[in-house]
């Protein structure tokens, strides 16, 4: 049974820093692009990172949090990570993490198979 679990939420201020955490389980996903997305209130899922397989040498971000968020992956671990920092009111949403591509497509959330049950952020101002 595969399982993707995100952790690393919370209340922060603005201008503060998270790290997200999503643990894979149920296979290995080393040959797996993964990403994060976020739905915000009365929202559409959003695109905010992605990373390539294996060495993870191509990363993508949304024109949003480009500068201010880092997507990274441990293999070992079967995990991958969102570093945000300088964070914003507007970056409170519940965190999404998504796992194997269906086709090419690392921003499009209709291309992930898998996906965990979100951890909420909660920037104040």
């Amino acid at each position: 049974q595969v399982q993707l679990v995100e952790s690393g939420g919370g209340l922060v201020q603005a201008g503060g820093s998270l790290r997200l955490s999503c643990a894979a389980s149920g296979r290995t996903f080393s040959n797996d692009a993964m990403g994060w997305f976020r739905q915000a209130p009365g929202k559409e899922r959003e695109f905010v990172a992605a990373i390539s397989a294996w060495s993870g040498s191509s990363t993508y971000y949304a024109d949003s949090v480009k500068g201010r968020f880092t997507i990274s992956r441990d293999n070992a671990k079967n995990t991958v990570y969102l570093q945000m920092n300088s964070l914003k009111p507007e970056d409170t949403a519940v965190y999404y993490c998504a796992a194997h591509l269906l086709s090419y497509g690392p921003t499009r959330a209709d291309q992930y198979a898998y996906w965990g049950q979100g951890t909420q952020v909660t920037v104040s101002s």
